[in-house]
């Protein structure tokens, strides 16, 4: 099949990549020029495991191609996927202006059949905008050209894209039209061939269950987390009090580690614009607003614990921080605890190491105004630190040398915003060890 992507951001290129593995001719388009001509060169702009060998096969195959051109790519398209950036506006709502633009290039550009599919995450009446908006130039034209508009939401983690993508737990379309439905269900095919996972619905509903879903991810990082803000203050240990509930199958043991609250460019911006939605809509969503609240104070629970042990004046303070993306695996930096709290230690006047394993060039932009000393390696921060705070839980943290970690620092605070250690073993290396969620 032909397929145009046209966003080679972390959805369309991850999208791209996955139908051309599996033999489809695929062109993925953007506007950014320098950033065609790198992935040209099989350069890959994110950090997601197995992404670039992928880049790489497929260009050398002939089955992937990048290029500005939407018009060139558009002449032997099937499909074109929209999977352009939907960023929050300023009063939470997502701003669908390069969706739209989109739908206009392609109403532009189109001189046949089309089925247009909205990848990105949209809120709900978002394809009736696209479809208008394709109509309005095709009407300009003086053309009598059809196509379909479907919804077919993204559920991709990052750090486990490729393997989401490959083997997805389920495929969500949305459409109108049966003709439609049936070219995307064949297209799927291959990734869902051993499990039927395709679920076939309206377009309204495949909009909205993107937003559910992450809506109903994040109340339980939310509720969580506010039982390990209650556990703290009874004496209990959230760490056995989540086996105790996670073995309850109505509730699973998915999505509720305690920990320092959740970032990336989905939960945070889809939260905001679901509660927008509702209001829109006449109703007031006390519950998912209220997600968004814990999550927001929890942020701040790292810098709590610390400044609660060496005081609010951190002036001649350094601490070491490890970990800088929202979660392992990753380079990205959106919305994560990590820029919250690094901002709050130097206000107080406090000196900052800190090291990741793949978002230091990430940290750099998003915290661009704040001097911090960046380590190329996790023990090296630790020279003369005062304490230790661990925000991303990447593999190269979860079994480090503690004597020699000992050795290098000036203090013994440890403060563990993912709750990754046993606190009796940390604490018998001579460490203060402060989880999320146990009493200090």
């Amino acid at each position: 099949m032909h397929i145009t992507v046209i966003g080679s951001g972390y959805v369309g290129l991850v999208a791209s990549v996955c139908f051309a593995e599996m033999g489809n001719s695929v062109v993925c388009v953007d506007i950014d020029e320098k950033k065609i001509t790198k992935l040209k060169e099989g350069v890959v702009p994110i950090y997601e495991p197995g992404l670039r060998d992928l880049v790489l096969n497929n260009l050398e195959k002939g089955f992937l191609r990048f290029t500005t051109n939407t018009k060139e790519s558009l002449k032997n398209s099937e499909v074109v996927f929209i999977a352009v950036g939907t960023p929050m506006g300023d009063d939470g709502s997502a701003d669908l202006k390069y969706v739209l633009q989109v739908a206009k290039t392609i109403g532009m550009y189109m001189i046949h059949h089309l089925i247009v599919v909205d990848k990105s995450t949209v809120p709900i009446g978002t394809a009736d905008k696209v479809r208008a908006t394709i109509q309005k130039e095709l009407d300009l034209r003086n053309l009598k050209l059809t196509f379909d508009v479907v919804s077919n939401p993204e559920f991709l983690k990052e750090g486990a894209a490729i393997k989401d993508f490959m083997h997805p737990d389920r495929v969500v379309v949305g459409a109108n039209s049966e003709r439609s439905m049936k070219i995307m269900k064949h297209l799927y095919s291959p990734f869902t061939v051993r499990n039927d996972r395709f679920i076939g619905m309206d377009i309204r509903s495949a909009e909205m269950t993107k937003y559910a879903a992450n809506a109903m991810l994040a109340t339980k990082i939310s509720f969580i987390n506010e039982i390990s803000n209650i556990c703290e203050r009874v004496g209990a240990d959230v760490n056995e009090v989540r086996k105790g509930i996670g073995s309850d199958q109505r509730i699973g043991n998915k999505f509720i580690y305690p920990g320092c609250g959740y970032g990336g460019s989905c939960f945070p911006k889809d939260i905001k614009a679901l509660i927008k939605i509702a209001n829109n809509n006449g109703y007031v969503p006390n519950l998912i607003t209220s997600v968004e609240k814990v999550n927001n104070a929890q942020k701040k629970i790292l810098f709590y614990k610390l400044t609660n042990q060496l005081g609010r004046n951190l002036s001649d303070k350094k601490i070491a921080i490890w970990g800088l993306s929202f979660k392992p695996e990753t380079d990205d930096m959106r919305e994560s605890p990590s820029i919250n709290l690094i901002k709050s230690i130097v206000a107080a006047g406090g000196e900052v190491n800190a090291y990741d394993p793949k978002a230091i060039h990430e940290a750099k932009f998003y915290l661009k105004d704040i001097e911090i000393n960046y380590h190329k390696d996790k023990y090296s921060t630790l020279d003369n630190a005062d304490a230790l705070i661990l925000v991303t839980e990447w593999k190269e943290f979860r079994s480090p040398d503690f004597d020699l970690m000992k050795l290098k620092m000036k203090g013994n605070l440890f403060i563990d915003g993912r709750n990754q250690f046993k606190s009796e073993f940390i604490k018998n290396k001579g460490f203060k060890y402060l989880q999320i969620g146990v009493k200090d």
